[in-house]
């Protein structure tokens, strides 16, 4: 049986009068999907096929079914976890955006691997009959607002979201030292560390563009609380950028001095916000997941 899924969606005033072509490409369905969406007549208005160049009006109910066959990456399947149960913070019929404790994977590395956010989201959405599907990650001592999807027809889309910047994630972290400026920017390249496999390096191997700004919220005794945007999305960037600048986050196993990982239980970093364009409408969301109990304590 060939795997389906559908979306639903009803026309607003602001895409009245445009086309079916016009459509899809505003909504940022991908030229592949788009390609078959067309040839197997799988764009439905109002329960009917419509031509590409034919118009769409404000109340009209759109109906897209994607085959498995269509998606650039095949759907991943997890092992199904029950043991725990990620907060939700935002959620429609395409995607939610979940706070993630600390010290818990992202994904599984391994088919038969479980205790991941996938693993419990995978047993918290059956009831759905829904199946998560990854749209970016956050390193396992990383808390915070993270997406993921409902359905594989928004991942490209969120993808796309995401690599333009008009999906922003805003963190906080505490960080050793204090800042002469109580804001500003990193702009040194991200390369891989010659000497260690696992992380990134300034100016490292094979280096890339990367740029964080950076603000003051609250000052500690011998760390600095702060908020942090992400301008590229390099791996490691925010440990890499604070700690090669002298501004370690604290308790980071890989960045930082042994003194600095022993001043934290955890790596102090958290998603602290999602400002995210709905995929399909014109809405734009801010959420937001509250500061864990350990940073509003610490006290550096």
């Amino acid at each position: 049986m060939v795997q389906k899924w559908v979306t639903e969606q009803t026309i607003t005033q602001q895409q009245s009068g445009i086309s079916v072509r016009e459509l899809l490409r505003l909504w940022l369905i991908p030229k592949r999907m788009q390609h078959f969406l067309r040839v197997r007549q799988d764009v439905l208005v109002n329960g009917v096929y419509r031509p590409y160049s034919m118009l769409v009006e404000a109340g009209d109910v759109v109906r897209l079914v994607v085959q498995a066959d269509e998606l650039q990456t095949p759907m991943q399947t997890y092992l199904s976890d029950s043991q725990q149960v990620m907060p939700i913070l935002y959620e429609n019929d395409d995607l939610l955006v979940i706070n993630k404790p600390t010290g818990i994977k992202s994904h599984p590395n391994r088919p038969d691997e479980a205790g991941t956010v996938m693993n419990f989201l995978t047993a918290q959405l059956a009831s759905q009959n829904v199946r998560p599907a990854m749209v970016h990650r956050l390193d396992m001592a990383t808390s915070g607002a993270m997406i993921v999807a409902k359905t594989p027809i928004v991942v490209p889309i969120l993808d796309r979201l995401i690599g333009d910047k008009t999906i922003a994630r805003t963190y906080k972290a505490w960080v050793a030292g204090h800042f002469d400026n109580l804001s500003g920017e990193f702009t040194n390249q991200i390369g891989r560390d010659p000497d260690d496999r696992r992380k990134r390096a300034l100016d490292g191997l094979q280096p890339q563009t990367a740029l964080t700004y950076y603000k003051v919220l609250r000052e500690a005794k011998t760390a600095t609380l702060v908020e942090l945007t992400l301008a590229t999305g390099r791996t490691h960037q925010l440990r890499v950028h604070l700690a090669g600048n002298g501004h370690a986050i604290l308790g980071d196993p890989l960045y930082a001095s042994v003194l600095e990982q022993r001043a934290a239980s955890r790596l102090m970093l958290h998603a602290a916000n999602i400002r995210l364009k709905v995929p399909f409408t014109d809405e734009i969301i801010d959420v937001g997941a509250v500061l864990p109990k350990d940073f509003v304590a610490y006290d550096g």
